[in-house]
């Protein structure tokens, strides 16, 4: 059959996945695509997506999103990495943060110096970057007079998943996407296997040349009707349910941490991630190792009274993805096509992964079975590497109840995460380990978490290496030095997010009065 060219496509599922992929496909394609997204009236966001990665600002940059606009419309503050505590010992705390390790022009690489303890007893993450310092004083990453999306330090976001969607939807829409609200009550398959239609509830059959699942864990299309299988790694990673609360402020002016909280407790660990009206908190465990009830007991006596009377939401969770992303003429993004658990945040960094991958290889001319082989290996190896960097997390820990008992256990440790951490016994983790374009996170993470779980400080001998150690130790000067700099410059971390909203307040005003002025 020859190839019909690939001008309509349907996006079945809304929320950040699907309205992401129809934002970002119809300001890549403009008039030449014809895109529909149905969803459902009532199925809104999961709720447990509302941190993200630092791609996330490239990503709404090309959206042509301006920066205040989506800090307004959708809560968002600023992430800036994420703070550990209790993962090691019990009563120990360390910081991942986004920027790199700090590597000057004619400057050493400063790890090799640090295992060898030019920087006194700092820890890696303080010592090579300003950021936990940063952090630590409840300080923004950037400041006014900063560009869009850009600033002095590294930084992601937190935000409301439910309103990150509207906004997105809004954006999509004015691009020329077509909004359907009906219920998808079955699909119908060609002669080849492929998608022939999508029946829905109020507006009968619905085609395309190409359909994009975005409905979540139920998988409608990829799942259901096309039948891939979903590849479960709960044997490596043991979170398999969250409890969720959304726990208010208790004034207006409260401070707002820039970064993540994750918390261990006896079985899995507590997300705090801090809104502009609320702090979003949850419970991540393992249903093998504790009760439903139980994990209600630990997730209020973290939240503490503020909790009290508020409900409590479960959010059971497939952990794992589909062995195929793209079979036939059906491409699935988001949910649909996998869900690790969002220790790292890599939920919303994985849709952008495959909506930009998408534009990219799109099947212009609608030969679509070379692109799903490529699609599918790609999708599956960031997966898989996704999976070892947070395992990662788990199997470094010294606490002694049977959750981190089980994860410390190599049995269930992936070949791949086995093999790195026996090579990295005797020398630091380093470029050439990592495949870069199925990466996520860069080598820098992996030592922030390493050292931050108390791996041994192995280094070889390096010929000539104290060559440069006076360099280095003025290198890690220099870094506390400019890190009180830092502090001091940059605005506290709610008083900005409040400027950036009365920022885009007053922009509103002034265009609504612009244009009924020309309206009279």
């Amino acid at each position: 059959m020859v190839p019909i060219p690939t001008r309509r496509i349907l996006i079945v599922g809304g929320g950040s996945a699907g309205w992401l992929c129809a934002a970002y496909l119809a300001k890549m394609f403009g008039d030449s695509k014809e895109i529909t997204l149905v969803e459902a009236p009532e199925i809104g966001a999961i709720g447990v997506g509302e941190g993200s990665f630092p791609s996330l600002r490239a990503t709404l940059a090309a959206l042509g999103i301006p920066e205040a606009e989506f800090v307004r419309e959708s809560s968002a503050t600023f992430k800036q990495g994420i703070t550990f505590q209790n993962w090691l010992y019990g009563a120990d705390h360390y910081f991942h943060p986004f920027s790199m390790p700090s590597q000057r022009p004619g400057a050493p690489e400063l790890l090799p110096y640090w295992l060898q303890g030019l920087a006194g007893d700092t820890p890696f993450a303080e010592a090579v970057t300003m950021q936990k310092r940063v952090v630590d004083a409840q300080r923004a990453p950037k400041r006014p007079g900063d560009s869009d999306y850009n600033g002095p330090l590294n930084y992601a976001y937190h935000f409301d998943a439910a309103r990150f969607a509207a906004l997105l939807s809004k954006h999509a829409r004015k691009s020329g996407v077509r909004h359907i609200q009906d219920h998808v009550e079955g699909v119908q398959l060609d002669l080849e296997g492929a998608i022939a239609s999508i029946q829905t509830r109020e507006h009968g059959a619905l085609t395309a040349d190409l359909y994009i699942d975005c409905s979540g864990f139920r998988a409608l299309l990829i799942g259901g009707a096309l039948g891939s299988r979903f590849h479960s790694v709960s044997d490596v990673l043991f979170c398999d349910t969250a409890l969720a609360v959304q726990v208010p402020h208790p004034a207006p002016d409260t401070p707002i941490a820039s970064a993540t909280i994750s918390t261990a407790h006896e079985a899995g660990w507590t997300w705090d991630i801090g809104l502009q009206e609320r702090r979003g908190i949850g419970y991540v465990y393992s249903s093998r190792h504790t009760s439903d009830q139980r994990a209600e007991q630990v997730l209020r006596a973290y939240a503490g009274p503020a909790s009290n009377g508020l409900n409590v939401r479960k959010i059971p969770m497939q952990v794992g993805y589909r062995e195929q992303h793209w079979i036939k003429n059906c491409v699935a993004i988001g949910l649909a096509g996998g869900f690790l658990e969002p220790l790292e945040a890599s939920g919303i960094g994985l849709v952008e992964t495959a909506v930009q991958m998408l534009g990219a290889l799109f099947p212009h001319n609608g030969e679509m079975a070379p692109l799903a082989r490529h699609f599918n290996q790609f999708m599956s190896e960031r997966y898989a590497r996704i999976v070892d960097f947070i395992k990662l997390h788990f199997c470094l820990s010294q606490r002694r109840e049977q959750f981190w008992i089980d994860n410390c256990d190599p049995a269930t440790w992936t070949d791949s995460l086995r093999d790195k951490l026996a090579m990295w016994r005797c020398r630091p983790p380093q470029r050439m380990d990592f495949l870069t374009d199925f990466e996520m996170y860069p080598p820098s993470s992996w030592q922030y978490i390493l050292y931050g779980m108390d791996f041994p400080k192995a280094m070889p001998p390096i010929p000539g290496l104290e060559l440069m150690a006076d360099a280095a130790r003025q290198e890690f000067a220099n870094i506390a030095e400019v890190s009180a700099r830092a502090v001091a410059d940059l605005p506290d971390h709610r008083a900005f997010v409040s400027q950036l909203c009365r920022h885009e307040n007053a922009f509103r005003n002034d265009f609504h009065a612009i244009r009924a002025t020309v309206n009279r």
